[in-house]
């Protein structure tokens, strides 16, 4: 039972409109922070980021939304970065 993913219950979001689930209201503001930075900071100056942008901006995602999706890209990239690591 170890080896599979923990489920977290879907929160439905705030507009009835949308198509996506929140994982949890709660977390840690801190890593959240991190990533919001971490995202920010590529999509200013990493090229392949910066087109990502301008690919999802096309396609007709805000900016808020596109955020979103490159914080989850960097949320793996980290965990799976620190999941071979063995402690801090």
């Amino acid at each position: 039972m170890a080896d599979q993913p923990r489920r977290v219950p879907q929160i439905r979001p705030d507009c009835p409109l949308t198509n996506r689930h929140r994982l949890s209201r709660g977390g840690d503001r801190i890593a959240n922070n991190a990533l919001w930075r971490i995202v920010l900071v590529r999509m200013r100056y990493e090229e392949r980021t910066r087109t990502y942008v301008e690919r999802r901006t096309k396609e007709g995602l805000s900016k808020k939304e596109i955020i979103r999706c490159l914080k989850r890209y960097v949320a793996r990239d980290v965990y799976h970065r620190l999941e071979g690591v063995d402690s801090l």
